[in-house]
């Protein structure tokens, strides 16, 4: 039986006059390896490149995550795609020169339609020059081996303060793709009425808004209503929750999806 052949991609046919990471004749052989083998892979792959961090990835990785940049990247993204930010302790391992498998892990996939959620089995590799030192990280996405059954958790009932009205509306629109109940407002004085004429589970706010600051309808909130569960978007997150005279959590703007969620996974449901 005759097989045809397929079409096979190389890294010098592609153009990256445009890229970070400059003509192949210029690459280390690990990285040209590494380019061919992740062009011409059926399962979507990416490539972390040195510490700054540039980003290559194949066909299959951009149809998967729905991002605007085409294959094969080659620029520091804004953004860090879910597979390199769901866990900064393990992709700081595979710098030490780990080869890591995480089996079934869930990744928060930003589509345009919202938030969509994911289950692969996560591959790291390192990739090393002559001497054995760690130039760049390979990451594959497989089908999971196994499938673990989810676990269901109540919707939170959320109200959201942030004067940005842009900002507002991304996080408020991330929260219900996650299948939170979300109200919004744009200044303290708002909040504080949402808050009089609703029972909440959460106070997610920014800290410097218009007239009241979000510090201080967290303070007035919390005891009115011990209960409710308060978390600040701040530039300063480890500081401020230091300074408070009430229970808080901080995330450090920016922030992606699954530190956010990390926190509200942390929120019991009742």
């Amino acid at each position: 039986m005759n097989v045809p052949a397929m079409n096979s991609l190389s890294a010098l046919e592609v153009d990256w006059s445009r890229t970070d990471v400059g003509h192949p004749d210029g690459w280390p052989p690990a990285l040209r390896v590494a380019v061919d083998l992740m062009l011409n892979s059926p399962l979507p792959s990416l490539i972390m490149w040195g510490r700054q961090q540039v980003m290559l990835l194949n066909g299959a990785y951009t149809a998967l995550s729905g991002l605007p940049t085409q294959p094969p990247g080659g620029r520091i993204p804004a953004m860090q795609p879910s597979a390199w930010s769901w866990n900064a302790a393990a992709l700081e391992r595979a710098w030490q020169g780990e080869s890591l498998v995480f089996p079934g892990q869930t990744l928060q996939m930003w589509r345009a339609d919202g938030v969509s959620e994911q289950r692969f089995d996560l591959y790291y590799t390192p990739l090393r020059d002559g001497d054995g030192a760690v130039l760049g990280i390979v990451c594959t996405l497989a089908p999971p081996s196994a499938m673990a059954a989810p676990v269901a958790a109540r919707a939170l009932k959320m109200l959201v303060v942030e004067d940005n009205l842009d900002a507002q509306y991304l996080v408020c629109e991330m929260l219900r793709a996650m299948g939170h109940e979300v109200d919004a407002a744009a200044d303290g004085e708002r909040a504080l009425q949402h808050l009089e004429s609703t029972a909440y589970d959460v106070l997610f706010t920014d800290v410097s808004l218009p007239g009241i600051s979000g510090v201080e309808v967290a303070r007035r909130a919390v005891a009115r209503w011990p209960r409710l569960h308060v978390i600040f978007a701040s530039g300063y997150s480890g500081t401020l929750t230091q300074q408070l005279d009430f229970p808080a959590e901080a995330i450090q703007k920016p922030y992606d999806i699954e530190q956010l969620q990390a926190l509200l996974d942390r929120i019991p449901r009742t």
